[in-house]
């Protein structure tokens, strides 16, 4: 059970007699509605409220049914709109037959006659609490302020936007109201509380509504038709001092259903980089002693780099990077020079993996170069799919349509979203099915390419998605606030370990497990 409906039980058990136990020698709620009757008549006398043309009497008929009769009109059984049994001593009562109503004045800008005073609207009402901090002005005319003037005691219901929302006036200096609010204020002594629990009952039970086209309301006479519970004034007042009482329990169950909440949300997700972060150190799958080592893979991407170099494919990289172990240290020689990295590797991995800088592996942002007709895959950043899948979609275009003034791409490509808060939530993939092979898209990728075909694009991907790659990527951020992206430097210098070719895939094929039952949690 959620707080919400805890709080809705508790109140339909108070609305329903059940809360607190009946003392017979309360007043029963029919005298209190003879005197509130007997009341509006004097006030109709003293002429400060207007006779009503259809007074509604509800009674219990012989046949123990309850039954309306509205001004001359026959009775009429309302067994059916009744939507529970009350104790003998309540009764069944319209709103309007023991709160006077009013609405407040509609702003008319080009209406500047009386008194400049402020006032507020449904935006400043909520549920039990009002916030005046900012209050607007208006002009109100000496006619309008008592109609439209609350007082302490009040309550205030709003008729549009969250319908039937509403609190009590707690404040001693009286303020004016818009026409989107109604004001009820009790004909006699009632516990106007007790009936601030009942719209809240009510409104989440879904037993208030709007009704109209375009924007919905709760309109004066949808108001004044309400079917209430009408206790003993006494028994009113029991009732609201043990939903008080129950109060701070419910905040607290309401507090810790959150906390609840939030581990259900954040689990997966903490369980999933849990489990990414034990791939890349190599603990997630057992190493095959079979296997070739990622030593013998990266001589042989150096010697195909070489080839391509000497046939003009791909340029030499002016800062190659050459990893090695040393003395049980870790070395890198870098434009001739030789230095200890130690301090950079951040944890342990198995002997038969090596550690390497993206940017010895991959070229970083290529360009295509295709003919303006061809056909290809057209990525806008909303059609890269954000968190730990690999998953894109894309629209057809031409070359020469995009060729310029977009990031270029291919089949088997990473693409990697550069700006908050697209990297941040893991917006990457690798690139598959374009049209044709080809692809471009928006300007805020980066773009890794393996022109060597030697390498595990699944297994890059996901360590593009470890948590420290992303915390070490919003460390390397550049720009204003809002605007904020990882260069492609931070992506050419990240050390990553590379695992042998067949471990790297035997560890994405149980990553895909893991997170796919991650997602069923």
């Amino acid at each position: 059970m959620t707080g919400q409906q805890l709080k809705n039980s508790i109140l339909q058990m108070a609305v329903q007699g059940k809360l607190v136990p009946q003392d017979p020698n309360d007043e029963p709620a029919s005298v209190l509605l003879e005197r509130i009757r007997k009341e509006k008549e004097q006030l109709v006398k003293e002429g400060k409220i207007k006779k009503e043309k259809n007074p509604s009497y509800i009674f219990r008929g012989a046949d123990n049914l309850p039954y309306e009769k509205v001004g001359k009109n026959e009775p009429v059984c309302i067994a059916d709109e009744v939507p529970f049994e009350i104790p003998e001593s309540w009764e069944w009562v319209r709103l309007g037959e023991f709160f006077q109503h009013n609405t407040g004045k509609a702003l008319n800008s080009s209406n500047r006659s009386g008194e400049l005073l402020t006032y507020i609207t449904t935006s400043n009402l909520y549920w039990n609490r009002f916030e005046i901090d900012n209050l607007r002005e208006m002009y109100f005319s000496e006619t309008e302020i008592p109609k439209c003037t609350a007082t302490k005691g009040d309550l205030l219901v709003c008729e549009g936007g969250d319908i039937g929302r509403a609190a009590i006036w707690p404040y001693d200096t009286d303020i004016r109201i818009q026409n989107h609010i109604h004001r009820l204020r009790a004909y006699s002594e009632v516990c106007v509380e007790y009936y601030l629990c009942i719209f809240f009952l009510y409104k989440h039970a879904g037993w208030i509504g709007g009704k109209g086209i375009g924007i919905q309301g709760l309109s004066s006479n949808a108001l004044h038709s309400l079917l209430f519970p009408l206790p003993p004034l006494q028994e009113q007042r029991r009732i609201v001092t043990k939903i008080k009482e129950t109060a701070p329990f419910l905040e607290k169950y309401e507090q810790i259903e959150q906390h609840l909440n939030d581990l259900n949300v954040m689990f997966p997700e903490m369980l999933k980089k849990s489990i990414l972060q034990e791939a890349i150190q190599g603990k997630l799958v057992p190493q095959d002693p079979s296997d070739k080592p990622a030593s013998d893979l990266l001589e042989r991407i150096r010697a195909e780099k070489e080839w391509m170099i000497k046939e003009g494919k791909i340029k030499r990289d002016k800062h190659e990077s050459v990893i090695y172990r040393r003395d049980n240290s870790h070395y890198e020689k870098l434009d001739g020079i030789e230095s200890c990295i130690d301090d950079e590797i951040p944890f342990e991995i198995p002997e038969t993996w090596e550690w390497i800088r993206l940017g010895s592996l991959f070229t970083i942002n290529p360009r295509n170069n295709i003919a303006d007709d061809t056909v290809i895959g057209f990525i806008p950043m909303p059609l890269l799919k954000d968190g730990f899948n690999n998953s894109h979609n894309y629209e057809k275009r031409l070359w020469k349509d995009v060729k310029n003034g977009f990031t270029h791409f291919t089949n088997n490509d990473i693409v990697i979203a550069k700006i908050t808060p697209c990297f941040q939530n893991r917006k990457s993939a690798v690139i598959h099915d374009l049209p044709n092979g080809y692809g471009a898209g928006t300007t805020e990728l980066h773009v890794l390419r393996d022109y060597t075909k030697m390498l595990y694009m699944p297994y890059f991907l996901m360590i593009c998605k470890t948590h420290s790659f992303i915390q070490n990527g919003m460390k390397n951020f550049s720009g204003t606030a809002g605007q904020q992206r990882v260069g492609k430097d931070f992506i050419s210098n990240y050390l990553v370990p590379l695992p042998p070719v067949n471990e790297q895939k035997r560890i994405i094929e149980k990553v895909n497990i893991v997170i796919n039952s991650c997602d069923v949690l």
